[in-house]
């Protein structure tokens, strides 16, 4: 039997936000200071940078499958295992990692109990697949957790020219089947645009995509039909996202040529 106060709510912490058997703690203000760093742990809390930890409840009904090195605690009676199949798999997986940038073995938990993921700072989403049609591609490092039911492969670009106009690169991971996924974000999801399209497209200037669904075909185009066109309108290249499918944008992640307002104006 356990016995926590996890999910209670304090002056510390408290659940904002569930998914399925997944949780997210979050600390409302950092109270761990010392006199040096209470001001800042004051002003980052007014700015919403809290530290926030991913907590997954098990009951014998199936398993996680978390980001390697991801765990901080086993509450219970939970056993860990590799999602490995043998050589060959291991081997896939090895080549996986080096064209996505995402660890080869992710550890799997079972049991029933909490397992209690790091302390992060980045912002945390959860993403149920069945709104992304069974399959969603995810921008390198976001992986953090997902339920077991949710495969992991690699996808690659349907051209070349949304790899390396697009900077994107070759590869990427892609997630199917069914259950909850638990994404980092770099930024919080107040921040992010949902764009659901249903045989229509999407330009984006920029790599502000940072997930979408596997069935969009992904290219990477002119603004207008011409050369000239495109350098007279001052944009160039697009990234566009075409067919039926969701795209996830984080508009003002990487955003370029921002003008900071000048003191006092």
């Amino acid at each position: 039997m356990i016995k926590t106060n996890l999910f209670k709510a304090s002056d510390a912490h408290e659940i904002v936000a569930n998914a399925g058997r997944f949780y997210l703690l979050e600390y409302g203000k950092d109270i761990s200071v010392t006199p040096e760093t209470a001001g800042a742990a004051f002003f980052a809390a007014k700015m919403n940078v809290h530290k926030k930890q991913v907590i997954a409840r098990l009951n014998n009904d199936g398993g996680v499958i978390v980001q390697a090195g991801a765990m901080q605690m086993m509450i219970g009676k939970l056993r860990a295992a590799t999602n490995v199949n043998g050589a060959g798999d291991l081997m896939r997986k090895y080549v996986g990692s080096r064209v996505t940038g995402e660890t080869a073995i992710k550890p799997r938990y079972e049991g029933a109990g909490l397992l209690v993921l790091e302390p992060t700072y980045r912002y945390i989403l959860f993403e149920n697949l069945a709104d992304w049609d069974g399959s969603m591609v995810i921008e390198d490092g976001m992986f953090l957790a997902c339920d077991d039911s949710v495969g992991m492969k690699v996808t690659a670009r349907s051209s070349l020219s949304s790899a390396i106009l697009g900077n994107e690169g070759l590869f990427n991971t892609a997630l199917v089947g069914e259950g909850i996924a638990v994404l980092e974000s770099p930024v919080p999801s107040e921040e992010l645009v949902i764009v659901d399209l249903v045989k229509d497209e999407v330009k984006i200037d920029g790599n502000m995509a940072i997930a979408w669904s596997s069935t969009l075909d992904f290219t990477v185009e002119r603004t207008t039909k011409t050369l000239v066109g495109s350098a007279a309108s001052g944009e160039g290249l697009v990234n566009v996202y075409r067919g039926t499918g969701r795209v996830m944008i984080a508009p003002v992640a990487r955003n370029k040529n921002i003008t900071v307002p000048k003191a006092g104006k």
